[in-house]
Parts: C-alpha cells; sequence; structure tokens
C-alpha cells in the first residue's frame, strides 16, 4: 500500500511540472497534498480494563455506603471470563499456524483452514461461567472447627515459621482474636488494618502468645504467629495435668481466680484460657473471671498469674514449714509434700501468722461465695417425709466404694464366715 502511495505522489509531481513548462490547462488534482485520517475503535467495553469494570457493579464507594447505595453489589461475584477459552479458537473453528497450531507438523506445512464446528463449545462455556457464580460455603471437619461456626478465632494455623534451621516441631497455634481495624491517616483517608492474637505452644510446658498487625488478615496472623514463636516461657507443671496451688491475678480490670482441681476434673474455664491451657499442657483447672472480659487482658493476667506460681519446695521454704496436704479420697491423712531444708520451731511461729495453705498463696484474699438459697421443694411437708425414708440409705454410696477399695468387690462381712454363701450367691 506504501509503495503504491510512492508512486502516485512521484507520478503526479512529474505531472505538475510538465504542465507548468508547457503552460497546459489541465484539471489535475494536486495528489501531493492529500491526508489521512485513522479512526481508533474505542468504545465503553475496551476503553477500561476487565477489572475496573467489574469493580463498577461489585463495590460502592464510601459515601454512597452511607446513603445507601450498592446494598446488593456484595451479591454479585467477579466471574473470569477468558476462562476456558484459547487464543486463536473461536465460534468459527478455524486452523491458524503459528497461533492455534504449529505452523509444520512432521514434514507438512500446515495452511490456514476452516475447521468443523464444535456444537458444545457455547454449552461448555455458559456451564463454566454459571459455576463460577456459585458461592461454595468453606466445609470444615468439626476437629478444624473455631469457636463459632467457620471464623478463625479457636482455629489452628500450624507451628511458627522456622528461624534457620531451628524448627517449630511439635508446636501447634491457636487464634485467639482477629479483629478489622479503621484507621484515620490525612493522605489515606480512613483505612482498613487486622490485628490478630494467638497463642503456641507445645503441650508440654512451653508456650508464647504473640499480637500482629497488618493490612491483610493472612498476614496479620502471620507477624503473631511468628511473634509468639519468638517469646516462648517455660511452665512447670503439677503432676502433668493441674497448676501448682490456687492463684489471683489481674491485669487492668479483669480479675481472674484459679482453682487447683483433681485429675479427671477438666477445664471450666473461659475459652480463651482453654485453648492456653491446651498449649500449655495443662488438663484440670477451674478458673473464674471478674471485672472486664477483655480477651487481651484475660490472656495477659493468665500468663502473669502462670508465672507468678510457686513450685511446693518454693513454699516450704519460704515458710520454713513442713507442706502437709489432706485429701478427702485419702480419709484426710497427713501427707507431707514438700520440706524446707532448715524448718522453724513452734516458738519462732508468730501467733498472727496464716499458716492455711490456700488463704497464704491467695494473699489473704477471702473469693466471695454465694449463699445456696433453699429450693422451693425444701419447706413442703413431702420433702421431709423423703428425708426420713432416704436416711436408711444416705451412707450406701460411701460403703459400697470403701468395701471395692478393701476387698475389691461389694460383699458381707459375714462372707469370710460363711463362704458357702458366697458360692451358692455366685452360682
Amino acid at each position: 500500500m506504501f509503495s503504491n502511495l510512492l508512486s502516485l505522489r512521484g507520478v503526479a509531481a512529474i505531472v505538475n511540472i510538465f504542465s507548468r513548462q508547457t503552460k497546459l490547462q489541465r484539471n489535475v488534482p494536486n495528489l501531493t497534498n492529500f491526508s489521512t485520517t485513522s479512526v481508533a475503535c474505542v468504545n465503553f467495553f475496551n476503553k477500561l480494563p476487565a477489572e475496573k469494570l467489574w469493580k463498577s457493579v461489585t463495590s460502592v464507594s464510601n459515601a454512597g455506603a452511607k446513603k445507601g447505595r450498592g446494598k446488593g453489589a456484595g451479591r454479585i461475584r467477579i466471574r473470569d471470563l477468558n476462562r476456558g477459552q484459547v487464543i486463536g479458537i473461536g465460534r468459527i473453528n478455524m486452523l491458524w499456524p503459528g497461533l492455534s497450531a504449529p505452523v509444520i507438523r512432521g514434514r507438512e506445512l500446515l495452511k490456514q483452514q476452516r475447521l468443523p464446528d464444535d456444537p458444545e463449545r457455547m454449552e461448555k462455556l455458559t456451564k463454566l461461567r454459571d459455576s463460577m457464580t456459585k458461592f461454595r460455603r468453606l466445609r470444615l471437619s468439626p476437629i478444624e472447627r473455631g469457636w463459632s461456626g467457620t471464623r478463625m478465632p479457636g482455629r489452628s494455623i500450624g507451628p511458627p515459621d522456622p528461624i534457620g534451621e531451628d524448627e517449630f516441631v511439635g508446636f501447634d497455634t491457636k487464634v485467639l482474636q482477629l479483629r478489622s481495624l479503621l484507621i484515620m491517616k490525612g493522605n489515606l483517608g480512613r483505612t482498613r488494618n487486622y490485628q490478630a492474637m494467638v497463642v503456641t505452644g507445645n503441650g508440654q510446658g512451653l508456650a508464647g502468645f504473640g499480637l500482629g498487625k497488618g493490612k491483610e488478615a493472612v498476614a496479620a496472623l502471620r507477624k503473631a504467629k511468628n511473634k509468639a514463636g519468638q517469646k516462648l516461657m517455660h511452665f512447670e507443671i503439677y503432676n502433668g495435668h493441674t497448676v501448682f496451688h490456687d492463684f489471683y491475678t489481674a491485669f487492668g480490670k479483669t480479675k481472674i481466680f484459679v482453682q487447683k482441681k483433681n485429675e479427671g476434673y477438666g477445664l471450666r474455664c473461659h475459652r480463651a484460657i482453654k485453648e492456653i491451657c491446651q498449649a500449655i499442657g495443662i488438663k484440670d483447672l477451674r478458673a473464674k473471671l471478674e471485672g472486664s472480659n477483655n480477651l487481651q487482658n484475660i490472656v495477659k493476667a493468665f500468663f502473669i498469674g502462670l508465672l507468678q506460681q510457686r513450685t511446693h519446695q518454693q513454699l516450704a521454704e519460704e515458710k520454713k514449714l513442713h507442706l502437709v496436704e489432706y485429701r478427702a479420697e485419702n480419709e484426710y491423712f497427713p501427707t507431707v509434700v514438700a520440706s524446707p531444708s532448715k524448718v522453724r520451731t513452734k516458738e519462732e511461729i508468730l501467733k498472727d501468722e496464716t499458716l492455711d495453705f490456700i488463704q497464704y498463696v491467695m494473699d489473704d484474699r477471702v473469693i466471695l461465695r454465694k449463699k445456696k438459697f433453699p429450693r422451693f421443694y425444701e419447706k413442703m411437708p413431702h420433702y421431709k417425709i423423703y428425708l426420713k425414708k432416704y436416711e436408711k440409705y444416705r451412707n450406701h454410696e460411701k460403703i459400697r466404694l470403701m468395701l471395692k477399695t478393701e476387698y475389691g468387690e461389694v460383699k458381707s462381712f459375714l462372707n469370710d464366715r460363711y463362704p458357702e454363701e458366697k458360692v451358692e450367691s455366685e452360682a
């Protein structure tokens, strides 16, 4: 095309020169002074990229949201319309060498040609696009679920990232809190950030907690998890299942009363304290929360209380007295738990000195226990009749437990005197 234009211009120039020299009046147009205009096919669909077009129908501005606009914008899901399509293949099934097929196949040079139409192509594309619009609910197993549905608090996010060659083997991280924060800045306006709080531990007395922030929830969780792995603390566990003693701890306006419990009692406490106990390896404990239920204050207060608890040997050395334990299942038989290196005499003990173990470890604090009011039926006459009938059975459970402990079975003292009765009863 360009060679033809150049030849026309050359011919026109020769004709113009010849006409001037010969002074011929010819109606020859001046072909050297023509101009070309290019027309660009620009419309709404090719002026903007697909991301901006989808954003216009799936989002709303802050000012519009305040006025109530775009209430149904969140229901529309972005679809990738290029998915399922191949370059060089369209409605008309053509073979384009170098685009949809190789130029040379074997020793044959391929040529542009039309192939048979595929009647199922549009049906497959429509089915694929419709599948992208369907919302798939996140399915989690009961073990992987958190405190509430599929939300992050209470869920496991794995061990912290390794530091160099050191890996956190046997560690598991649980999310305690994940919330969004709106921060106002002078140059960016109101921006959204995320804050996460997690606890990590190996279940053998080693645990730590961390707080992380980020523009995305995943980044905040990763920062918090790695911070928790860098701030590990070791806690001693009494008999591998509970704390050493009852204690009181507080942080801010949050107060926690922790009680030591027997094996098999379980964890009866706030869900955040339960996750911390599982990370440390504590299996039996009761914790009563008073005051503010701010989660970060609860976590900090409980960790402070665990760090401040003392072993039985430390308490014995501190008081310079023997530490004796009385248990109901042992008929309150005294058992020496710890003894100091040097014991004080009776004359050295002060008259107003605190000798009660629970009162001493609680710093003379007394837990307020509400009085149990009598039930409505206890004042009725039929309840007194019930008590009179039940009076002869009231110690049967204790005696049954004692006989099983002493003889291995429930039997009378007459079984040894009359063994034939025992054989008949077994038969």
